[in-house]
């Protein structure tokens, strides 16, 4: 069954992996806990990204942390949990339209 990644209220949880929960604090400074509070905090913008997946639904999403810290998170959908592909700080351009909605 395939989940709709823009449909946040149909997730349940987030799903971390030993390989994957370290990598974006060891690359981009951001713990895991960080890049799940993006999901929790208003504005968040989420879209779908269909230039980089073609076998399931891909999305980044717009957020800010419980600290204000803007985050781009990338992420996929995988039986009704979050499962982050990457974070990092948003780019000049991202807090640009991060900041208009």
């Amino acid at each position: 069954m395939e989940f709709d990644c823009l449909d946040v209220d149909a997730i349940v949880g987030f799903e971390w992996d030993d390989g994957n929960i370290h990598k974006n604090e060891k690359k981009h400074g951001l713990k895991w806990t960080a890049i799940e509070e993006v999901f929790f905090n208003e504005p968040l913008l989420i879209v779908e990204d269909f230039k980089h997946s073609i076998h399931e639904c891909r999305c980044v999403a717009l957020g800010k942390n419980n600290f204000a810290q803007l985050i781009t998170v990338v992420f996929t959908i995988r039986v009704k949990h979050i499962r982050v592909i990457s974070a990092r700080a948003m780019s000049k351009k991202e807090r640009s339209i991060y900041e208009r909605i």
